[in-house]
């Protein structure tokens, strides 16, 4: 019996490991092969939607009940088309591209020279009401009633009918701001393209026709720029909404010379560094004469400093608060101002023969602690995109840097490095660890670095006066006192140039928030241009009221950047 039973617990052993590797093994090639299967079906769709006409998106859920406009059964994952609303299933997705037409950004409109409706059944807006019985739409659990995807009106199924004739599609409450299909199809048969061509076209586009362009960096910030360009090319024409990671900011501007001169508006979709590369764009359409064609540019903010868009009345930051349609209502009531922008020249000391490094500047310049943290950041940011998606992390980031330079002060005896002049006086520095020159008033992500706590008469600061502002800081701690307000900068004056030379040593400095190491050099920045932005009067932040209330009260000056036509240039501190 011993014998027998030793010569089995071999036999039972082998068949436990069998099943055990069998139990772990098995799993693993099912998780595989569903893997491959998955990334062999997304390369298919992907390579299905770049053919289409249609802007399909998949999604594996559906954020409200959604109904498939083939087969009309309802679904929870499936396709959408983010220009005209379309929605199917994967089975119904070929049919519904076929048999369903989307948005046409070029057509003719009809011998009257009206356009028709162009209505999808299903999945209308929540909240949205029958353009006929002024009843709600899209109460029934079923695919039902219409929307037109150009004006945005719905209609119940059983007011369709009474629907007259003439009941002719005019864009909605954006009509404006859109580019109707008929414009483009007639600037498309014309035998000569010249401005006032434009201007008659126009004419039938209404008298306050001011078209605007969607320009969206979806790597800005908090990664909002990929559900904002499917928002606004729900309410615009698709051809107005511009992908930068797909197309340069130059070849979509090139839009602006078939629209009337000086009527477009663009809205940039993302941080300063995004603001900066429009602005560049647009210098160089100058530089190809197309200088009539200039847009006016607004901001919608998805960086992490923003402080362009704060000084415009744009906010320190989006995050969907607002829907597509209000920003739109911001647009259409915001004033034109303009915007000096500066050149920033980099002489490396010792490379003679090499030509200077030649930047633009719209925020400010910076050699010290604020941009050793720019250049801290923005090397782990090129290590790991990924982990870089929230503008919290981004700040937090940020702040860890800070304290880490408070306890090792890279950037210590400044002063005895670097020389200044402002319009070619030199300036008698104190004991420094960094220089901020400043062309608006917003700094480090919505502090007012040039009016510090506010307890001090300083000289106004003004978008459009050709002046620079200069400050100083004495550390990283001096920094994040001067944001929470408990303490002021060293102001060093105003100036229309500023000149600084690096004697020795490496320094970090950034344009913008774009940063990089300096080894000796002289930096020169002079005045190159204005720029036409949008000025959204209405936003005010918490320290807007503060500060205009403590103004009003003492009688000073008003604190922030005034966009108003400019008057004499402000002097020198």
């Amino acid at each position: 019996m011993d014998l027998e039973h030793c010569q089995c617990r071999p036999r039972e052993d082998w068949t436990l490991l069998f099943w055990t590797s069998l139990a772990v093994v098995v799993p693993v090639i099912i998780t595989l092969w569903c893997s491959a299967q998955r990334s062999k079906r997304k390369t298919h769709m992907k390579d299905f939607f770049r053919k289409s006409k249609h802007g399909w998106h998949y999604t594996d859920l559906f954020n409200k009940p959604t109904y498939c406009c083939v087969c009309n059964q309802h679904i929870l994952q499936g396709a959408f088309c983010d220009c005209c609303g379309v929605c199917a299933d994967e089975q119904c997705l070929r049919r519904a591209d076929r048999s369903l037409q989307c948005k046409e950004i070029m057509a003719p409109c009809s011998p009257d020279g009206a356009m028709e409706h162009r209505w999808v059944r299903g999945n209308v807006p929540l909240a949205s009401y029958c353009a006929v019985c002024k009843q709600q739409c899209g109460t029934q659990p079923k695919l039902c009633d219409f929307r037109c995807v150009w004006c945005q009106t719905t209609v119940h199924d059983d007011c369709m009918d009474s629907l007259t004739d003439g009941d002719q599609c005019e864009l909605g409450e954006f009509h404006n701001l859109i580019i109707p299909p008929h414009y483009l199809y007639r600037v498309n048969k014309l035998r000569r393209r010249q401005p006032e061509e434009y201007s008659k076209l126009a004419s039938s586009c209404g008298s306050g026709w001011t078209p605007v362009l969607v320009l969206a960096n979806t790597r800005s910030g908090n990664n909002m720029g990929k559900v904002l360009l499917g928002e606004f090319r729900t309410v615009l024409n698709p051809v107005q909404v511009f992908d930068l990671s797909e197309l340069t900011p130059s070849k979509a501007l090139q839009l602006c010379t078939l629209l009337p001169p000086g009527s477009v508006r663009v809205l940039v979709c993302g941080g300063d560094g995004t603001v900066g590369w429009v602005l560049d764009a647009i210098d160089t359409m100058k530089l190809k004469g197309q200088d009539q064609f200039m847009p006016r540019v607004t901001i919608l903010p998805l960086g992490t400093g923003n402080d362009l868009s704060n000084t415009l009345g744009w906010g320190a930051g989006y995050a969907g608060e607002i829907p597509v349609e209000q920003v739109l209502r911001n647009i259409l009531d915001a004033e034109v101002v303009k915007m000096d922008r500066w050149k920033v020249q980099v002489a490396s000391k010792g490379l003679y023969f090499r030509k200077p490094k030649v930047l633009s500047m719209n925020n400010y310049f910076s050699v010290g602690p604020d941009a050793l943290m720019a250049l801290n950041f923005h090397a782990h940011r090129e290590k790991t995109p990924s982990f870089f998606s929230s503008r919290i992390i981004n700040k937090t980031v940020y702040f860890l840097y800070g304290t880490k330079d408070c306890l090792v002060q890279e950037c210590k005896d400044l002063d005895k490095r670097i020389e200044l002049e402002l319009d070619g006086e030199r300036v008698a520095l104190p004991s420094l660890e960094g220089i901020i020159v400043c062309n608006i008033g917003y700094w480090g992500g919505g502090c007012r670095l040039w009016e510090g706590m506010g307890d001090e008469p300083c000289p106004p600061t003004r978008l459009d006066d050709g002046l620079l502002e200069v400050v100083g800081v004495f550390g990283s701690f001096h920094c994040a006192q001067i944001q929470v307000k408990l303490a002021n900068p060293v102001r060093l004056g105003q100036a229309h140039t500023v000149r600084l030379v690096l004697k020795s040593s490496k320094m970090p400095m950034q344009v913008d928030g774009e940063p990089w190491a300096q080894g000796p050099c002289t930096i020169t920045i002079t005045h190159k241009t204005q720029a036409l932005m949008l000025y959204h009067s209405a936003e005010q932040t918490d320290d807007d009221d503060d500060e205009e209330s403590s103004a009003s009260e003492t009688e000073s000056p008003t604190p922030h950047d005034s966009p108003r036509p400019p008057g004499p240039a402000s002097a020198r501190a």
